[in-house]
């Protein structure tokens, strides 16, 4: 696949083998990141990358649709299909753009509209201020509890009924708990307003029913295509059919030109993938290695916020061992242990050093590491925060990591469905 990219830029060729080996020899636990198969990566630089398709099926703009039509067609269905969905929009070129077009679709520039605090595990794309989710709409954001570090249903619903929201955002970027989005629902009924689930994180976990679908409780559904999902870099909307129209509208021509139909014909690829048997199992070791990693990491003494986790990943608050997320995970990193560092509820650290430390299972679950790995895996991030100026312990610790993934090499493809 990539001679003739060496043939063309060396340069670049050797960039890319420096990436795949870094993959290869590393435990990547960073919650968003994954590995396609090797079917969606080829699926990413076919010749689909050189047509322009402006418009939806059948009402496109430029000709030479005969095929690309099929393409998005064929992933509409199979979105569908597997979540439940009367409506599917899959032009998005990522999960931010669609956030902004469904808000636009469903309310007003200036209304109001509620989602999770940043630093409580929220999107910026959930109304925080440095994004223009922030700066379009008048935003809200309720918090987790203090006390026990989840979800906090009564006093949502009490600040829906003062703030009275157009939109009532569910979903998280960093919140290990299951979501119960029958219950934001139910806010948003009492108070008139629209929901929209942000499910990005936890899309291929909802595909493999290890968690909550909010597809039946929401009007709208919004998520990525890769992370848990294991699909190509991009973005979807699942929506009500009486909501698809508007979104579709405010995807183009409201924030998008042409779709990326290389992208699309890889996400219609990965979402026959979801379908297939196995990936229940897939998601399941997910959130058993999560659980598991969780355990072993409280037996030594981190505190986790919220107490442990539900589903792919796991928030870390540094405060009771006297250190910041950021020298941690620059130490992590250099035994090939890749994690990033992340604010916590009542974080007063800053974004650039934070308190917590957040990780997650998906990538080295399709890697085929299981609940025995997680042991080890624990054991070496306390070794590594007890001796973050050791040098050599944290080489040692490297080796072991490096022997670890020998053992689990990245996956060429994966079973395909029958």
């Amino acid at each position: 696949m990539l001679s003739s990219i060496k043939q063309t830029d060396p340069v670049v060729y050797d960039l890319i083998c420096q990436e795949q080996a870094r993959q290869n020899n590393s435990i990547r636990m960073i919650p968003s990141e994954n590995c396609v198969s090797k079917a969606v990566m080829q699926a990413t630089g076919s010749c689909l990358t050189n047509k322009y398709s402006e418009g939806y099926p059948g009402k496109r703009y430029y000709e030479g649709q005969q095929i690309t039509d099929q393409v998005e067609n064929l992933a509409r269905e199979r979105a569908k299909a597997l979540f439940g969905a009367e409506a599917a929009c899959v032009q998005p070129h990522s999960g931010s753009p669609a956030n902004l077009a469904t808000y636009c679709a469903l309310a007003e520039p200036g209304d109001t509209i509620m989602g999770l605090a940043l630093p409580h595990g929220g999107h910026l794309t959930h109304g925080w201020k440095v994004s223009y989710t922030g700066k379009f709409f008048k935003s809200v954001q309720y918090e987790l509890n203090p006390e026990t570090g989840r979800l906090d249903y009564d006093h949502i619903l009490e600040m829906a009924k003062e703030h009275k929201p157009k939109i009532l955002i569910s979903g998280s970027s960093a919140y290990p708990r299951e979501i119960d989005f029958s219950k934001f629902d139910e806010i948003a009924k009492a108070v008139g307003a629209y929901h929209v689930s942000d499910m990005a994180h936890i899309a291929g976990l909802v595909a493999g029913k290890a968690h909550m679908s909010p597809v039946p409780y929401a009007d709208a559904v919004t998520t990525t295509t890769h992370k848990t999902l294991r699909g190509p870099r991009g973005g979807m909307v699942l929506a009500k059919e009486e909501h698809i129209a508007a979104i579709n509208k405010a995807v183009f021509p409201g924030f998008q030109g042409g779709p990326h139909m290389h992208t699309i014909s890889a996400l219609a690829i990965a979402l026959h993938e979801a379908m297939a048997p196995d990936f229940a199992t897939y998601a399941a070791q997910i959130v058993a290695n999560a659980k598991r990693l969780a355990e072993k990491l409280l037996e030594y003494g981190f505190d986790l916020v919220s107490g442990g986790t539900d589903n792919h990943l796991i928030l870390m608050d540094l405060r009771n061992k006297g250190i910041t997320g950021k020298p941690l995970a620059k130490a992590l990193d250099r035994a090939h242990i890749v994690t990033n560092y992340n604010s916590v509820p009542g974080d007063t650290a800053g974004p650039f050093n934070p308190s917590g430390l957040r990780m997650g299972t998906p990538a080295i679950t399709t890697r085929g590491m299981k609940e025995d790995q997680m042991d080890l895996i624990a054991g070496w991030i306390n070794t590594i925060c007890d001796n973050l100026e050791n040098e050599d312990v944290i080489a040692k610790c490297g080796s072991e990591v490096l022997e670890l993934c020998s053992q689990f090499p990245l996956p060429d493809t994966f079973v395909q469905p029958q």
